[in-house]
């Protein structure tokens, strides 16, 4: 009888700990995107007569929304509001046009998400790039792949790592933050995941590494997509 209890015991604990919602971010974590940012931003930049940058160098901006990164690669005394609106919709027309040209899903993300959904567990879409770019980079690389949100920046919502994408899809789907795990590359994510009070895993293969998440608070550290199943519950 003591040992049927303890193994009930460790069974109904593993159940509770078992996650019902993952929420992705989506640059650096499912989609290796920066050739075609880069290509848009630097597009932009030499469009109004502004020098360009090494991808190298716009790996080091991107994370928190198209602003921020245009904003960090105009020269110095140009990073004003007037100069952004120049150049905004430059990038825009641009990246709309070019987005899926050269990103790709990292290795192992595509076999993850579709494991996921098949051990019944939700799947979200957490972003700072403008929502009809994120729309458009979802459905075409993932077709097959049921989300249960996927939420990209608006105007009516602040930027990550404000907390308010992940309530908003916490919200929509009806999942307390204790049932999410929130997988990203950044230290954006990271903060985002503590603000919002949901257990965080931080992937090494994006666009910053494993030193700024482990400084910013990630919970886990993966070094490959198959690792996040053990943080899921599996």
């Amino acid at each position: 009888m003591p040992r049927s209890i303890s193994l009930w015991a460790i069974r109904s604990n593993s159940l509770a700990a078992m996650k019902r919602l993952v929420i992705f971010d989506l640059d650096g974590t499912l989609l290796n995107t920066i050739a075609d940012l880069g290509d848009a931003a630097n597009y932009a930049l030499k469009r109004n007569g502004f020098p360009v940058h090494p991808v190298e160098k716009i790996q080091s901006m991107v994370g928190n929304g198209i602003e921020r990164l245009l904003l960090r690669a105009l020269p110095e005394g140009r990073k004003d509001e007037a100069t952004l609106a120049l150049v905004k919709p430059d990038f825009i027309e641009y990246y709309d046009e070019n987005n899926c040209r050269q990103t790709r899903p990292y290795d192992g993300i595509s076999d993850i998400l579709v494991s996921l959904v098949e051990k019944g567990v939700a799947l979200a879409v957490a972003s700072n790039k403008y929502e009809r770019a994120t729309f458009k980079i979802i459905g075409h690389f993932f077709p097959d792949i049921k989300w249960a949100a996927i939420e990209g920046q608006t105007d009516t919502r602040p930027v990550k790592p404000d907390p308010a994408i992940v309530f908003d899809i916490l919200a929509k789907i009806g999942i307390s933050r204790g049932d999410v795990l929130y997988v990203g590359d950044s230290a954006t994510d990271m903060l985002t995941a503590r603000n919002a009070g949901v257990e965080s895993v931080g992937v090494t293969w994006g666009f910053r590494g494993e030193t700024e998440l482990r400084e910013n608070g990630a919970a886990h550290i993966v070094e490959s997509p198959g690792e996040i199943l053990k943080y899921v519950g599996f």
